[in-house]
């Protein structure tokens, strides 16, 4: 897909092949570091806990009145320290990966704070750039590690010209505000059914592989609420609707594409066209 990126300070705009810009309002400064404060409670409270449990498990009370480090870890067997290291090392390395892998680009804190982390090129992030921007989390954290300062990152957001830090630069990714303002809500666009259920085709057929089955009708519906109503939006919303309903289908779908002739709205129409024919197929 031939974009055109135009940033400025605190936008990333991409423009689409039909010559729309589409706009990505970048995170700030301020809630970046809400949402990570969030994360690393919620990261070192699990810690903690799991900790707790594993030494409950090896017959040793964290709640002794007077125990020694010394004393304490001689009483706990190889393999329960070699298992305990590599649960708690998963817990704070995996954290950030599996939340972000699976909750389409969000962890707890970026929920909270409307946040999300994408690509570049406005599409969702893969588990590959998820591990590849938090493998440099630990060097963006410096000079903290058990306690995360940030000192480094910090330094990146201020220099780099779209707010990341080095496991974005990394990474090839950037964290963007959840937008609320500018286009409809969901459930503004998708009450109240319409009756009339044909849908034309207005952009290029996009060709794709992934197993459309993985979709359900519940999906389906969206998608199809959105390209009958796409005439009472803008451009600009339009684009924005399209991109917002086909981020989750790209990710649990995970298509191969020609990126030169992908548009979101025809990806949205070649979804729907795939789906009615598999319907039709298996009645």
């Amino acid at each position: 897909m031939a974009v055109q990126m135009i940033e400025t300070e605190e936008t990333l705009i991409i423009e689409t092949p039909e010559r729309v810009p589409l706009e990505f309002p970048l995170a700030s400064i301020g809630n970046r570091f809400l949402a990570v404060a969030i994360d690393h409670a919620i990261q070192y409270t699990t810690i903690l806990i799991a900790a707790i449990i594993f030494l409950n498990i090896a017959g040793i009370s964290v709640f002794d009145d007077d125990p020694t480090s010394a004393g304490l870890f001689d009483q706990i067997t190889g393999w329960t320290i070699a298992i305990m290291i590599l649960v708690l090392f998963a817990l704070f390395a995996g954290y950030f990966v599996v939340f972000e892998t699976l909750w389409n680009g969000q962890t707890p804190g970026k929920r909270l704070m409307k946040l999300r982390v994408i690509r570049e090129d406005g599409r969702p992030i893969t588990i590959w750039e998820a591990t590849a921007r938090n493998l440099l989390r630990i060097f963006d954290a410096m000079p903290g590690f058990v306690v995360p300062i940030y000192s480094v990152g910090l330094i990146a957001l201020f220099v780099s010209r779209r707010d990341q830090r080095f496991g974005d630069i990394f990474a090839g990714t950037v964290v963007i505000r959840e937008r609320t303002g500018e286009a409809p809500t969901f459930a503004e666009t998708f009450s109240n059914p319409v009756s009339d259920s044909a849908l034309i085709r207005v952009q290029k057929p996009v060709k794709f592989d992934a197993d459309i089955s993985k979709l359900t009708e519940s999906d389906v519906e969206i998608v199809e609420n959105l390209l009958r109503r796409r005439w009472d939006l803008s451009d600009r919303q339009r684009e924005w609707m399209a991109w917002r309903v086909a981020l989750p289908l790209m990710f649990r779908l995970k298509p191969t594409y020609e990126a030169e002739t992908f548009t979101y709205e025809g990806f949205l129409e070649e979804v729907v066209h795939r789906f009615q024919a598999r319907r039709r197929f298996l009645d």
